[in-house]
C-alpha cells in the first residue's frame, strides 16, 4: 500500500509541475500588455517602462519563470498586478464561495443520480427506465451556459421563486447548484444503472434473493456496495469537469468565486492571479483524482496488486 501511495503522489506532483509550466507559458503568450491595462492607453512610455521594471515584466521569460517557481517553493503566489494585494489573500476570499458551489453541485448530482440509476436498473425495460435515461440524455446534452439561463428564465423570471444571481443566502445557491450538478447527475445515473444491472446478475445476489431477503436489502446492502466501485472512480474523474464547470456557472449567476475571479483577471491581464487560479483548480483536480485512486486501491486490493506487479516488472 505504501508503494501504491508513493506512486500516485509522485505522478500527481509531475502533473502539477507540467500544468504550472504550461499555464505560465500560455498566459505570457496571450496578446496584451498588463501595464497598458493598468495605466491606460494615454500613459507616457516612460511611465510604462518604469512600472514594467517595478513589476519585473522587463526580465526575460526564463528569468520570470525561475522566479515564479522560486516563489512557489516558498508558497508565495505573488502580488496582484491590478490591486497590488497578495494573491493568496485574494484567493482566500473567493475559495469559500467556489467550495460551497462545488459541494452543492455534487450534492445535487448525487441526489438525482442515485434514485434515477437504481430505479432504471430495478425497473429495466419499463417507462421508469426510459424516463430516467431520457433525463440523463438531456442533462448531458444541455451545456451549463444554456442550462443556467433556462433555469433563471423559468424559476426566477416566470415563477419568481428564486433570485436571479448573487450570493445572498441559501435560495441563491439552488439554481447554480442545479446548473452545475445536472450534467454530472446524468453521467452518474447511467453508470449506476449499468453497474447495478451487472451486479444484480451475480450468483451471490441470486443466492440472497433465494434466502428470502427483502428486495430493498438485497439492492442497498449487497448489490450497491459492489456496484459503487466503478461509480467512485467515475465520480473522481468527473469532479475535474465539475470544477471547470464552476467557471461558466459563476459567470452566469455572478457568483463571487474562483471562476469569476479567473475571468476578471484574464481581462485585466493580471498574470499572478490567473496563474494562481488555474494552478489551484488543477491541483484540486489532481488531488481529487489521486485520492480517488487511493480509495479505489483501498477498497479493491486487486488494484494494489496490479500496481505492485508492474513495479516489480
Amino acid at each position: 500500500m505504501i508503494a501504491f501511495v508513493l506512486s500516485r503522489l509522485s505522478s500527481a506532483l509531475l502533473v502539477v509541475f507540467g500544468v504550472s509550466a504550461l499555464v505560465f507559458l500560455l498566459i505570457h503568450a496571450i496578446p496584451g500588455d498588463p501595464v497598458e491595462v493598468m495605466l491606460g492607453e494615454t500613459s507616457q512610455p516612460a511611465d510604462r517602462e518604469e512600472l514594467r521594471h517595478a513589476l519585473g515584466l522587463d526580465q526575460p521569460l526564463p528569468v520570470q519563470m525561475l522566479e515564479y517557481y522560486r516563489r512557489l517553493l516558498h508558497f508565495d503566489l505573488g502580488t496582484s498586478l491590478y490591486s497590488r494585494r497578495p494573491v493568496a489573500q485574494i484567493l482566500a476570499e473567493r475559495i469559500p464561495a467556489t467550495a460551497e458551489l462545488a459541494v452543492a453541485g455534487l450534492a445535487a448530482a448525487l441526489l438525482f443520480a442515485l434514485p434515477l440509476g437504481v430505479i432504471a436498473a430495478v425497473r429495466r425495460g419499463t417507462p421508469w427506465d426510459s424516463g430516467a435515461m431520457m433525463f440523463s440524455m438531456l442533462g448531458v446534452s444541455i451545456p451549463n451556459f444554456l442550462m443556467g439561463p433556462l433555469l433563471i428564465l423559468i424559476f426566477s423570471l416566470w415563477l419568481g421563486w428564486l433570485p436571479v444571481s448573487g450570493r445572498e443566502g441559501l435560495a441563491s445557491l439552488v439554481l447554480p447548484a442545479l446548473t452545475l450538478g445536472t450534467a454530472l447527475a446524468a453521467i452518474l445515473s447511467r453508470m449506476i444503472r449499468a453497474t447495478l444491472l451487472e451486479t444484480l446478475a451475480e450468483d451471490y445476489i441470486l443466492t440472497a434473493r433465494a434466502k428470502g431477503l427483502p428486495w430493498h436489502r438485497v439492492i442497498f446492502h449487497h448489490a450497491m456496495r459492489n456496484a459503487m466501485l466503478p461509480v467512485i472512480t467515475l465520480l473522481g474523474l468527473q469532479l475535474g469537469a465539475l470544477l471547470a464547470g464552476t467557471v461558466i456557472t459563476e459567470i452566469v449567476f455572478s457568483w463571487p468565486g474562483i471562476g469569476q475571479l479567473t475571468i476578471e483577471s484574464i481581462h485585466r491581464r493580471d498574470y499572478p492571479v490567473v496563474q494562481a487560479c488555474i494552478l489551484l483548480i488543477s491541483v484540486t483536480y489532481v488531488l481529487v483524482n489521486a485520492l480517488t485512486d487511493l480509495a479505489y486501491g483501498w477498497l479493491d486490493p486487486r488494484v494494489r496488486l496490479r500496481q505492485s506487479d508492474r513495479g516489480a516488472a
